[in-house]
């Protein structure tokens, strides 16, 4: 298929289109091992169109997905009014997902433009991200003689937050959210490269973050890595732990950075979404969401959730 072709994926695999695959249903497919019995392998690898609404404005993309594997291939030139129509068939998103299906309109457009007469022009590669990460970003080192900060401090405890309760935690510590508290949020942090290549420190709230993590699983799973990190005294220290809401916020910054996250360049972009320790008033987990800049909560099973510890300096 020209398509796969010009994308450079390997016709080895027999790529194709999966029509019926949509983005409500990738998260239980992929992330949980089991969502589809036709996952067979970790290896295989499902091709769809879907329409990206957190940029703007909207655009069609071509998503290649597999267990805990997941990149943008190509954004497509499709017909604004043919998306525009799409979007309004299927309602308001929420602010967890703003990713759409395509209908019956756009599969007939995509068949049409790029299947059945491939044009070239229409579509634009994305770039991969899979070349090595960089985490330098010219931080402080410890040791250095740096200028005083005022200390600020957030709870550290973990609580059960009612969605009500959002946006006075936005509001008082000036936390960005891309989707309640888009102009003006922006908590500012000092960090300082503590030279192990682990971890940073936030001047501002005695906070020592790793600047990696744990890969996506469920809560319960995610707590025995928590108890093996302090086992091995990670970084030197045997009491890390999941952030609180307010401690994850704290890290929020309020454009993208060079990874695409609304994140300091010194952490890992791995870690899209993490856990915190707060629970959600009636049911659920609360998260930080630094790909969209924003928090939402889920269960804490399927799919889970990747963490980002810290510890107290």
């Amino acid at each position: 298929m020209e398509l796969f072709d010009n994308l450079g994926i390997s016709s080895a695999g027999h790529p194709t289109i999966d029509w019926e695959l949509t983005p409500a249903d990738t998260f239980g497919t992929f992330e949980s091992w089991g969502g589809r019995e036709r996952v067979r392998h970790a290896s295989e690898r499902f091709y769809y169109f879907f329409i990206n609404g957190w940029q703007n404005p909207p655009g069609l993309c071509l998503m290649e997905r597999g267990i805990k594997f997941a990149r943008v291939l190509a954004e497509i030139d499709a017909p604004r009014e043919l998306l525009d129509q799409c979007m309004a068939r299927q309602g308001k998103s929420s602010y967890t997902d703003k990713n759409f299906a395509i209908d019956p309109a756009l599969k007939d457009w995509l068949q049409a433009n790029l299947l059945d007469h491939f044009d070239a022009a229409k579509v634009h590669p994305v770039k991969s991200g899979l070349e090595e990460e960089s985490q330098e970003a010219g931080l402080p080192r410890a040791g250095d003689a740096l200028p005083p900060v005022k200390p600020i401090t957030l709870r550290g405890t973990p609580a059960v937050v009612a969605t009500a309760e959002l946006q006075d935690i936005l509001s008082r510590h000036n936390f960005f959210d891309s989707q309640r508290m888009p102009q003006g949020g922006h908590f500012v942090n000092a960090l300082v490269d503590n030279n192990d290549d682990l971890t940073v420190t936030d001047r501002v709230t005695g906070l020592m973050w790793q600047r990696g993590g744990i890969d996506i699983m469920s809560l319960r799973a995610m707590q025995k890595q928590i108890a093996a990190a302090n086992a091995d005294r990670l970084a030197g220290y045997g009491d890390w732990r999941l952030p609180t809401m307010e401690e994850a916020l704290s890290l929020m910054e309020p454009r993208p950075n060079s990874k695409g996250l609304f994140l300091h360049p010194c952490f890992s972009r791995a870690q899209a979404f993490i856990f915190t320790s707060d629970k959600r008033k009636p049911g659920g987990y609360w998260f930080v969401d630094f790909k969209q800049g924003t928090v939402f909560w889920a269960s804490g099973t399927i799919p889970g959730g990747f963490g980002r510890l810290v510890r107290m300096a």
